[in-house]
C-alpha cells in the first residue's frame, strides 16, 4: 500500500525547502570553484603588483560595484517578493487580453512584470555610470589619474558595468524560477575567461617589459561582463519562449488599471523598490565606506595593505556566506511575501526554523574563526603572498580582520531576513538608523586613522563597531517581527554549548602563547594545525546533536510533524 501524499501546503513547503537547500549548495559550489580560480590568479598577480596598484584596482572595483548596486539591488529585493502563482478564478467581467500583452493574472504575466522591472536597472545603470564616473574623476588624486593606462581601464570598467546589467532580465528569471544551474554555468564560464584574460595580459606585459598599470583587471572585467550577458541570453531565451513571457519590455494586461504603470511596471513592486533604494544607498555607503574612507584618509600603500587583508579576510564571506545570504533572502521573500496577502503561520514557522538553524551554524563558525584565525591567518598570508606583504603590516591587519568576519556573517543573514519582510515604513525607519550608523562609522574611522594613526588596522576596528550596531538593530527587528506573528526568538536557541565555548577560549589562549615562539615557517603552521585539530574534535563532540540534525536536514530526511 502506497503511503498517502502529504497535504498540499506541506508538499509545497517541502518543495521550497528542498529547492532552497539545493540552490544554496550549487551557489556555494560555484563560489568555491570561481573564487578558488580567482585566488590562484591573484597569487600570480601579486608577483607583478605593488601595494599602490592593488589599491587603485580596488578603487576601480568599488566604482563598478557601486554602479551595479545602485542600479539593481533595490529592485532585486523587491522582485524577490513576487510570487509565481497565478490568480485563482477569473473575474466575471473577464476582458480579452490585447494583442502584444501578457496576462498579468497568469504565471507568465507575473514573470513578465519582474522582467520589465529588470529593464529599469539597465537605464539606471547608464545614469549612475555617468554620475559616479564624473564624481570619481573629479575627486581622485592626480597621482592615481596619471597611472599608466588608467583612463583606458576606467572606461572599460564603466562599459563593463552597463554590459553586465544587460543580463539583468535573464538573472531575475533565473532567480525567480530557481534555475540555479543556468546561473552557475553563466558565472563559471565568465569567471574562467576573466581570470585567463587578467592573468594572461599581466604576464604578457611583464615579459615584454610594458607597464600597463591596472589595465589587466579592466580587460578581465570587460570579458566577464560580455560573457555573462551572452551565456545568460543564450540559456534563458528558450525558457522565456516556453513560459509565455518575453525578455524584452512587454506590456502586461491587468483588469486593475492601477496595478501597472504604463502597463509595464508593477506599481506595488516599483513603490517597494523605490523605498528600498533610499535605504540601499545608506547600506552601500556602510558596506563600501571602508574603501571610501581609506582612499580619503590613508596613503596608497595603506590602501593596498587593507585591500589585501580585505580580499583574504572576506574570502569566506564570498565563498560561503554570500550564497547562503542570497538563497535565504530569496526563500524568505517568497515564504513571507505580503504581495498576495499575509504569510501563513506554517510559512512563518518554516522561515523561523531555517533562520535559527543558519544562525546556530554561524555561531559555531564564529567560535572557530575567533579561536584560530588571529594566530594562523598571518602565517598563511606569509606562505601565500610572501614576506613582501607581511612586512608591510598586512599580517596584523588580517589577524584583526578575523574579529570582523563573524559580525559580517550575522549581519548578512539578519539583514537578508529584514529586507524580505520589512514594510515601506519599516524600511524608511531602518534607513534613518543606517544613516546614524554611517555617521558613527565615519567618526570612528577618522579617530582610528587620523587621531590614533592605526592605519588599516584602525579601519577594521571601525568596521567592527559599525557592524555590531547593525546586527543589534536587525536582531531586534527580527525579534519584534516574530513576536507580532505569534512566534519567538531566543539567543539560547543559537548559542553553542558550554563545552564548545570553553574549548574555543582554551584554543585561543594556547595559540596566543604558542605564537610567541613562531619563526614564520611551516613548523609553526603544523603546531597551530595540531592545536586546531584537537579543538575541532572537541567541538564535534560537544555539538554532535546539532551536527546530526544539520546532516539529516541536508540529506532531505528530516521528519515532519
Amino acid at each position: 500500500m502506497n503511503p498517502p501524499n502529504p497535504p498540499p501546503k506541506e508538499a509545497e513547503v517541502a518543495k521550497k525547502q528542498s529547492s532552497s537547500a539545493g540552490g544554496a549548495t550549487i551557489l556555494i559550489a560555484l563560489q568555491v570553484g570561481s573564487r578558488a580560480l580567482t585566488f590562484i590568479v591573484n597569487q600570480i598577480l601579486l608577483r607583478f603588483l605593488s601595494p599602490e596598484l592593488l589599491g587603485i584596482s580596488t578603487q576601480l572595483e568599488v566604482y563598478s560595484i557601486s554602479v551595479l548596486f545602485f542600479a539593481r539591488e533595490s529592485l532585486r529585493v523587491a522582485i524577490q517578493r513576487q510570487t509565481d502563482e497565478p490568480q485563482s478564478g477569473a473575474p466575471e467581467d473577464d476582458e480579452e487580453v490585447p494583442a502584444g500583452h501578457v496576462d498579468g493574472r497568469t504565471a507568465a504575466g507575473k514573470t513578465q512584470a519582474i522582467v520589465n522591472l529588470a529593464h529599469v536597472s539597465i537605464y539606471l545603470g547608464v545614469i549612475f555610470a555617468v554620475i559616479l564616473a564624473w564624481l570619481y574623476l573629479r575627486y581622485t588624486d592626480i597621482v592615481v589619474l596619471n597611472t599608466p593606462y588608467f583612463q583606458a581601464a576606467f572606461k572599460l570598467y564603466s562599459i563593463a558595468a552597463v554590459v553586465e546589467l544587460l543580463a539583468e532580465p535573464c538573472f531575475v528569471v533565473v532567480q525567480h524560477k530557481s534555475l540555479i544551474k543556468i546561473r552557475g554555468r553563466a558565472e563559471a564560464v565568465a569567471t574562467v575567461l576573466r581570470c585567463l584574460m587578467t592573468c594572461g595580459s599581466a604576464i604578457w606585459a611583464s615579459r615584454n617589459g610594458v607597464d600597463i598599470g591596472v589595465l589587466p583587471f579592466a580587460l578581465g572585467q570587460a570579458v566577464y561582463a560580455a560573457t555573462l550577458a551572452l551565456v545568460y541570453y543564450g540559456s534563458v531565451w528558450s525558457v522565456s519562449s516556453a513560459g509565455g513571457f518575453n525578455l524584452m519590455l512587454t506590456p502586461v494586461f491587468s483588469t486593475d488599471k492601477a496595478a501597472y504603470i504604463l502597463s509595464y511596471f508593477s506599481r506595488p513592486l516599483l513603490v517597494l523598490g523605490t523605498s528600498i533604494f533610499v535605504q540601499s544607498i545608506v547600506k552601500h555607503v556602510l558596506t563600501q565606506g571602508d574603501t571610501f574612507l581609506i582612499t580619503a584618509l590613508a596613503s596608497p600603500v595603506a590602501q593596498g595593505v587593507y585591500a589585501l587583508a580585505n580580499n583574504y579576510g572576506g574570502l569566506l564571506a564570498r565563498l560561503i556566506l554570500q550564497p547562503i545570504e542570497e538563497s535565504s533572502r530569496n526563500k524568505f521573500g517568497k515564504l513571507l511575501s505580503t504581495v498576495d496577502g499575509a504569510p501563513s503561520k506554517a510559512n512563518i514557522g518554516e522561515a523561523r526554523k531555517d533562520l535559527l538553524m543558519l544562525l546556530r551554524s554561524y555561531a559555531l563558525l564564529s567560535v572557530c574563526i575567533l579561536s584560530v584565525g588571529p594566530t594562523v591567518a598571518p602565517l598563511l598570508l606569509k606562505i601565500v603572498a610572501g614576506s613582501r606583504w607581511t612586512t608591510s603590516g598586512a599580517g596584523d591587519v588580517l589577524a584583526t580582520y578575523c574579529y570582523y568576519i563573524p559580525l559580517l556573517a550575522f549581519n548578512g543573514l539578519t539583514e537578508a531576513f529584514v529586507s524580505s519582510v520589512a514594510t515601506e515604513s519599516e524600511v524608511n525607519r531602518q534607513s534613518v538608523w543606517m544613516l546614524a550608523f554611517s555617521a558613527g562609522f565615519a567618526g570612528s574611522a577618522f579617530l582610528f586613522l587620523r587621531v590614533l594613526e592605526m592605519g588599516a588596522k584602525g579601519l577594521v576596528w571601525a568596521n567592527v563597531l559599525n557592524m555590531t550596531f547593525r546586527v543589534i538593530w536587525s536582531t531586534a527587528f527580527i525579534t519584534s517581527y516574530l513576536k507580532r506573528h505569534g512566534s519567538s526568538f531566543a539567543f539560547s536557541e543559537i548559542a553553542p554549548t558550554p563545552l564548545t565555548l570553553a574549548s574555543g577560549l582554551g584554543t585561543y589562549a594556547i595559540l596566543l602563547q604558542t605564537a610567541t615562539t613562531f619563526t614564520g615557517g611551516f613548523t609553526d603552521l603544523i603546531k597551530s594545525g595540531a592545536v586546531a585539530g584537537v579543538f575541532v574534535i572537541i567541538l564535534a563532540f560537544g555539538e554532535r546533536a546539532y551536527l546530526r540534525e544539520c546532516w539529516t536536514f541536508m540529506r532531505g530526511q528530516e521528519k515532519r510533524d
